[in-house]
């Protein structure tokens, strides 16, 4: 099954070609790195202001927020889960504390040791394309991660494929349906990671999901940031409303999805 036939897009034709079936955006100036311990450590801090390490209790805050989010469709105890990405296994060491089988894969040979050694975590080190598993999952997550890779065929077919019948995929990624690139693309492309081949959207994913019998069942932004919208919903006096809309719409720079295999 092929799944994208990408062409030009109409208005970002040197940034982006377009499938048009799914909306899908490649980004054509991405290229390849290595992501070593410097990943975690430096460029982290240089975003966060902590380094990954430093920054555990929120990143642990932040595990235990998505879990609330799955266990609304799921109950943990004994299920199957697998993180694809997983970093030191701050994620799977919250879903192990609630009764999950987790278990993960880390490209980064230095995070998946402290997840092994330090957290005791089930923790293989290796590119998700090359690993080998006879294993099927109930849930399977990645947040930020798929936009990493260049061949997204390969990562769908592979992560479906990993997936029991009535499972479910959770994914975080940056949207192209948020107030940067859509009220301000000029910022977009100025800020947008180098190595980030493609951007969905939660309208580009539902499309691609029915081309594996899968349907959405939850979506929202990560965050809200109506400072960055240079459009009519940046100039709501209460932010509340701006939220309201947002959530009613998943309109946001960051957004997590959690779909379901039937």
């Amino acid at each position: 099954m092929k799944l994208f036939f990408p062409t030009p897009h109409e208005k970002y034709p040197s940034y982006y070609d377009i499938d048009r079936e799914t909306g899908v955006c490649f980004f054509k100036p991405a290229k390849r790195r290595e992501y070593t311990e410097n990943y975690f450590l430096e460029e982290f801090k240089n975003q966060y202001q902590k380094t990954y390490y430093e920054d555990e209790s929120n990143l642990r805050n932040l595990a235990n927020r998505r879990l609330d989010i799955l266990e609304k469709f799921i109950q943990p105890a004994g299920m199957t889960l697998f993180e694809i990405g997983c970093a030191t296994g701050f994620f799977l060491s919250e879903a192990s504390r609630r009764g999950y089988r987790a278990s993960g894969l880390e490209i980064s040979g230095q995070e998946a040791r402290y997840a092994v050694e330090n957290l005791g975590l089930d923790v293989t080190c290796g590119n998700f394309l090359e690993f080998e598993t006879e294993m099927s999952f109930d849930v399977v997550a990645a947040f930020f991660v798929i936009e990493h890779f260049e061949e997204q065929e390969g990562i769908f077919k592979k992560i479906f494929s990993m997936l029991k019948k009535g499972g479910l995929l959770f994914l975080a990624v940056p949207s192209l349906y948020g107030p940067t690139f859509q009220t301000n693309p000029e910022e977009w492309f100025r800020s947008h990671p180098t190595d980030h081949f493609v951007d969905y959207s939660h309208i580009s994913l539902r499309k691609l999901f029915s081309k594996f019998d899968t349907d959405i069942l939850y979506n929202r932004p990560m965050s809200y940031h109506p400072g960055r919208d240079k459009g009519w919903r940046g100039s709501f006096p209460v932010k509340f409303f701006y939220k309201v809309i947002a959530d009613m719409t998943c309109y946001g720079d960051t957004i997590q999805v959690l779909a379901k295999k039937n």
